[in-house]
This record gives structure tokens, sequence and C-alpha cells, in this order.
């Protein structure tokens, strides 16, 4: 119940890698026959990736994941754009990747709008437009957010961004094999996707980069991925990457419809069965695989703990450092107090999952619950 931070590997995906470690093992840039067979399940992967978001091939380039490509998108761009403004738009619910580089990218003197958003984690793309200077260079805004679920208005974003002559930047990565992605229908100019959250190994991602748009390579070498992302691309991974999109393509429509059942069957029982429990993020424009609550009285770490020992693996929407114990920055963009962040509970399924899991999650919870409440001090009983 722990597939947002890291989903299993389809098997499928895992054959199809495994040439690339033993008996394939070519440079794409070399010029032997075992560069050339390299060369071609690179373009083969590009090709995968593409056609699974409506792209053409040549506007992938592939990535160390989701967090490289954020990097990649947001720095390169405004690098590129300087000469027009400095001035960048994100939403208050972001990855902390885009959060964090936005942070770096004012101390080296460009400006940032922060857009709240509302109780449900939406964001209006009205407001987005109102922030909107003559020195606006780029907006971003994920395409759903991965910790309570909440599905973004973005073809609304991205239709006013064009309209302004302004980048728009997507970051999809938990959205990514669970919700179509049209980048041409929803005018997004820079897409970043991730290899984990689509049944693929980890640390393989992509950036999609619309054509024409200009980006200031962040790291230098040999010129790889179109020179903006240089050094020996990671071929296996890649390959696996490709597969897992050509799977994705043929199967997500299901996968989508069943985890959506299992995640009902979860908030139905969970808020239908316990008493001051809250479901995090909206209740229909929701990610298939997400369910994210919050409980009064208790912390979402001592649950996780309790919930590991009765075999069940989830995580914590507040997503606290062990040396901060800060909440996380979502729950409280979304209005929660402190308290009400530290009290939160992230259940996030995979296609594999199935009603018997779901069920053993709704009998092991209440207790836990009920234990974790008799200990706090903050609870007085009903």
């Amino acid at each position: 119940m722990d597939n947002a931070s890291g989903a299993p590997v389809d098997k499928r995906v895992v054959e199809a890698m495994l040439p690339y470690f033993d008996s394939r093992v070519g440079n794409p840039t070399s010029l032997h026959e075992s560069g050339a067979q390299a060369r071609k399940a690179l373009e083969g992967a590009r090709e995968s990736v593409a056609a699974f978001i409506g792209a053409e091939s040549k506007e992938i380039i592939f990535t160390s994941g989701g967090t490289e490509s954020n990097n990649i998108a947001l720095r390169g761009a405004v690098q590129r754009k300087k000469k027009k403004g400095n001035h960048i738009i994100i939403s208050a619910v972001e990855h902390m990747s885009v959060v964090n580089t936005c942070k770096d990218l004012q101390r080296e003197g460009f400006e940032v709008t922060t857009v709240p958003v509302d109780k449900d984690g939406l964001v209006d793309p009205g407001r987005i437009a109102q922030e909107v200077t003559d020195q606006t260079i780029l907006v971003s805004c994920m395409y759903a957010n991965g910790e309570i679920g909440t599905i973004q208005p973005v073809q609304g974003i991205g239709v006013m961004a064009r309209e302004k002559d302004i980048l728009f930047h997507v970051d999809a990565v938990a959205a990514v094999g669970k919700i179509p992605i049209d980048v041409m229908g929803d005018n997004i100019d820079l897409l970043s996707l991730s290899s984990n959250d689509l049944y693929g190994p980890k640390g393989v991602g992509a950036l999609y980069i619309r054509s024409g748009v200009p980006l200031r390579p962040v790291m230098t070498g040999g010129g790889q991925e179109r020179g903006l992302r240089s050094g020996s691309e990671n071929i296996s991974g890649i390959v696996g990457m490709g597969k897992a999109c050509e799977l994705a393509k043929q199967e997500m429509e299901n996968d989508a419809r069943m985890m959506e059942a299992l995640r009902e069957k979860l908030i139905d029982g969970v808020l239908g069965n316990m008493k001051y429990s809250y479901l995090t993020g909206h209740r229909t424009k929701r990610l298939p695989h997400i369910a994210s609550f919050r409980f009064s009285f208790i912390e979402g770490e001592s649950i996780i703990m309790s919930l590991s020992d009765l075999g069940v693996e989830a995580s914590t929407g507040s997503a606290c450092s062990v040396k901060t114990l800060e909440p996380s920055h979502v729950l409280i963009a979304i209005g929660l107090r402190h308290e009400e962040a530290h009290g939160s509970l992230l259940l996030s399924l995979n296609k594999w999952n199935n009603e018997a899991d779901v069920d053993h999650v709704l009998e092991s919870l209440p207790p836990v619950v009920d234990r974790l409440r008799a200990l706090s001090p903050l609870y007085q009983g009903d």
C-alpha cells in the first residue's frame, strides 16, 4: 500500500531489460554492430515514450528520473528566457524538486510567485492568470499530486499560458500511467516523467520538450540527448521505461478502473467505520490509486509503524523529516493545521493489489487507531 514512493517492476519489463546487462552491452555512440543495436534500442524506447503521451520521438530526452527532468526543464528554460523576463509561477503543492529548484533560482535573481490552492489541493487557472506580469516566462504546475491524489486543471492552465506566450511545464510523475496524458491537447511545453511510476525501473526518467522550445543545458559533456543530458545513456533502464510505456498504453484503462474500485472501497471503509477520520484531496478529481486520510489526535508515523507490524506497508502524507518534524507543505497548503497534518496516512495502490489486500487494511487499521488514541493525551474519548 505504498506504491506512490516505489511501485514494483513489471516482470515483462525486467525480461525486456535483461539482454542489455550481458549480451547487448554496446554504447549507442559506437560505430560497430553492438553500438547499432544499442542505438536501435534507445530510439525504440524513445518512440514508445513519445507515443504514450502524444509526442514525437525527437521531443523526448532521457534522464535519471523526475527530479532531474524537473531541474532540466526549469533551469534550462528560465536561463534561455531570462532576457525576456525573470518571473516564474508555481502552485503551492508542487514536488520538492520544483519547490527547491525555484528557491535556488530565486538566489540567482529570479522572482517566484507561489499560487495557493483550495482545501482540496486544486489550483485555479484564473488565479494563475492574475499573477502573470510582463516579466513572466514560465508556469509550472503538476498534473496530479502524488500525496493527496488531486488532479489539476492542466488543460486550462495550458491554454492560458499559450495565449500569453509563457512556457508551461508540467510535472506528470504521479499521473503517468494512471490517467491519459496528451501533451498537444493540454498545450504543454515541457513534461517530466519517471519510469518507476510506470512499473518500470528506478533511476530512469524522461523529459518532453515541445519542438521549438529552447533550453540551456544544465550539465555539459559529450552531447548525448540533444546536448541537454550528457553522459552515457542507461540503455537497460531506458529499454525498461520504453517497455513500461508500451504496456501502460495497452493496459492503463483497465488497471485504472480496477484500482479506482479498490480505492473507493478503502475510502468508504475508512470514513464509514472510523470516527474523526477525514479524506484529503478532491473526492472525485483524484488519481485512481491514491487514498489519503488524516486522523485526529494521533500521528501518522505511529500508524505506519503499527500497520507494518501487521503486514501493511503504507506512508504518511505528512512526510516528516526526522530532524525537523515539519509536516508536508502540501497538507499545510490545503489549510490543515500542523497537528492535523501530522495525523495523515497515505495508502497508494498498484495494479496487482486485490480486494483481499483492501480487506486486510480495513481490518487492521481501526484497532491500530483506537489503541493509539487511547494512548494520546489529546484524545478525551467520545
